[in-house]
């Protein structure tokens, strides 16, 4: 099947003032909700936070300063805050906004745009997403680090998004009535699901368009099928990962036992455009692919390290091409990392985005969640290539032309051909 493929994360609109616009009234709301919200959350979360974290940590000292606030000039400052708010804010309160907001703003506190508080409904979307099917319209959606500007990266084929016209690289300006731009990517993920066969507005800033085009999308069940395949010319194989998830390690091994079946001479991977995905199911894969080895390793502020490892008991051991771009990060560079390192593969493409940090999630007592990030890590040559990338041993960029189609067919993807032509002359 022909590759379906995400615009870059790093590839903004040619209309500034627009992003510039999204971004500022974004930036204002968060800069509100923010200071409101790192005050109130020592009363209400800090009591019970502090108490998780000490069992979490086990009793383990530690060497740099501890947040604290459940400190009694923080409790005095909350209490004229509700004071003023109960007495003067013009509107009704929303009690159960409010809270919510206060532990986004603890998490937020941190400055980490990796870390975030879920509430119940979004702890159970992002569960979804990794567990085989979902209700939604069919889209994978990125988000800009710096500018918080979120872009439709991928558009499932024959999905309801597809039907509506969305398109990769479309920048999301809003859903419903509710604007995007900043916000946790999961929370903007828990806006567009809903109930199947109910129908969601997208707002969305094209290319080339003057104005925001809105998209009313229905709702339906999506099967999540992270991995493709086909057999190419010369019996080359191509299996391509689009994120890596609890279903991608068994839909990896019977795509690449099929195409073994078939007589495969060589096999080109596919993870460009995949933004990560669980560290357990790329494990899972290199397993089936690297010699005995360490695969990667990690280590938390502490310096405490943990491996992963492959057996003997699977290596492959036929002509391999990795594809990447600027979009393959995380888990796709643990994959591309120690494909390099082994030197079994050749990396085809462009840099890969750079995030060397694990993110952990915590499931709290109430059934809410906090992602925070916990360790870095190291390639099997002890590389750890946050923010700086993995580069191709083979560069070439898509074509220009292809880089917002929906659908890319092998005969004309210049990268995948380029990875084709690398593994002929190995196998002759």
């Amino acid at each position: 099947m022909p590759r379906i493929r995400m615009q870059s994360k790093r590839l903004l609109c040619d209309s500034p003032f627009r992003l510039w616009e999204m971004g500022n009234k974004m930036n204002e709301k968060k800069q509100l909700w923010k200071g409101i919200a790192i005050g109130f959350a020592a009363t209400l979360i800090l009591i019970q936070g502090v108490m998780f974290c000490n069992r979490l940590l086990g009793g383990v000292q530690k060497k740099e300063k501890q947040v604290n606030l459940t400190d009694e000039q923080v409790q005095e400052k909350l209490t004229e805050i509700e004071a003023l708010m109960n007495n003067y804010y013009l509107d009704e309160l929303d009690e159960d906004q409010i809270e919510t907001w206060l532990y986004k703003g603890a998490v937020a506190g941190l400055g980490d745009p990796y870390a975030a508080y879920y509430t119940e409904e979004e702890y159970q979307s992002l569960r979804d997403s990794t567990n085989g099917s979902y209700c939604g319209i069919g889209v994978e959606i990125s988000q800009n680090i710096n500018t918080g500007i979120v872009t439709v990266a991928r558009v499932f084929e024959d999905s309801p998004a597809m039907e509506a016209g969305l398109l990769p690289g479309d920048i999301l300006y809003k859903v419903e009535d509710t604007e995007v731009t900043g916000m946790d990517l999961t929370m903007v993920v828990s806006l567009i699901k809903g109930e199947e066969n109910t129908r969601v507005t997208v707002s969305v800033v094209r290319d080339g368009e003057e104005d925001y085009l809105d998209f009313q999308v229905e709702r339906r069940t999506i099967e999540i099928q992270t991995v493709g395949s086909a057999m190419l010319e010369n019996q080359i194989g191509y299996i391509s990962i689009t994120s890596f998830d609890d279903v991608t390690t068994s839909q990896f091994t019977k795509a690449l036992d099929e195409l073994e079946a078939q007589g495969m001479k060589g096999l080109v991977v596919d993870l460009r455009d995949n933004g990560g995905g669980l560290v357990s199911s790329v494990c899972a894969i290199l397993d089936r692919l690297l010699p005995e080895g360490l695969i990667v390793y990690t280590e938390d502020k502490y310096g405490n390290r943990e491996e992963e490892t492959s057996d003997a008991e699977h290596f492959f051991d036929k002509p391999l091409a990795v594809l990447v771009n600027g979009n393959s990060a995380s888990a796709s560079e643990i994959f591309a990392g120690a494909i390099k390192d082994y030197e079994i593969g050749t990396l085809v493409g462009t840099k890969t985005f750079g995030k060397g940090i694990v993110q952990k999630i915590y499931p709290l007592h109430d059934g809410t969640a906090v992602k925070l990030t916990v360790s870095k890590y190291y390639t099997p040559k002890g590389n750890n290539i946050h923010e700086i990338g993995i580069d191709p041993d083979v560069e070439i960029d898509l074509d220009e032309a292809l880089k917002k189609e929906v659908v890319v067919p092998f005969e004309k993807d210049n990268q995948l051909q380029k990875a084709v032509e690398i593994l002929k002359e190995k196998i002759e």
